[in-house]
């Protein structure tokens, strides 16, 4: 019995737990779900919630602030979208998230969703060589803001991405678009993620040699503090 619940723990068999949140962290019916949600307490894997602003998104916002009439679907609204503009703005952001991610340890996989379901439109996955380090960067960048929107960030039990994301999506064939179930992961230029990897790299040296230097100075500091005060208490003995 044991090893038959291990053989369907998070598949479409398990009548208990939910096959989607299992394999992506994520699922459209969100606390209305008819299965569980097991929330890891740990994990080498962090999800930043809805924090990249997808460019059909915006623009659909934009054209209903403008009093325009709403897209009717999701090829309209890319119609409104500049890919340029839109290429430029999502590399940067992924600069900055890798940057900012990198402080904590080494990054195994940076995603961004190109999803639009309102369950998985703006995630971010960041998973980490270790769990110590995903919980630094937890508790450090939850609640912190980026680009006017306060950071929501959780464990994810998500460890392998090729079971998350969309096949058909990476092979140019998803028929359900942005609104499918498994992950759009937004394409990055390798030779990008290299460089972002050997700078954070870098830099993590750069910041153990400061620690290093400044525990150093602290201990010499000590040090020299307290063969001023047995020198001071034989003068006045």
């Amino acid at each position: 019995m044991a090893k038959h619940l291990a053989r369907i723990h998070g598949t479409e068999e398990d009548k208990v737990n939910c096959p989607f949140y299992f394999k992506i962290g994520a699922c459209r019916h969100a606390d209305r779900c008819s299965r569980l949600h097991h929330r890891p307490a740990f994990s080498t894997t962090i999800l930043i919630k809805h924090i990249y602003r997808h460019p059909v998104r915006e623009a659909e916002m934009r054209a209903s602030a403008a009093g325009q009439p709403t897209p009717r679907d999701e090829k309209e609204a890319s119609a409104l979208v500049d890919p340029v503009k839109a290429t430029e703005d999502f590399l940067q952001f992924f600069e900055n998230m890798y940057d900012e991610l990198g402080k904590f340890g080494r990054i195994e996989a940076l995603h961004v969703c190109d999803n639009l379901g309102d369950h998985m439109i703006g995630h971010v996955y960041c998973k980490f060589s270790d769990e110590e380090e995903a919980g630094d960067a937890l508790n450090v960048m939850n609640g912190r803001y980026y680009d006017g929107r306060k950071l929501e960030v959780e464990f994810s039990p998500v460890s392998d991405f090729r079971e998350a994301r969309c096949r058909d999506f990476d092979e140019g064939t998803c028929a359900r678009g942005g609104f499918c179930n498994f992950m759009h992961i937004t394409p990055v230029p390798m030779c990008l993620i290299r460089s972002l990897e050997a700078d954070c790299e870098a830099e993590r040296i750069r910041e153990a040699d400061r620690t290093s230097r400044r525990h150093h100075e602290s201990s010499s500091r000590r040090s020299s503090s307290h063969r001023e005060r047995k020198r001071s208490r034989r003068d006045r003995d």
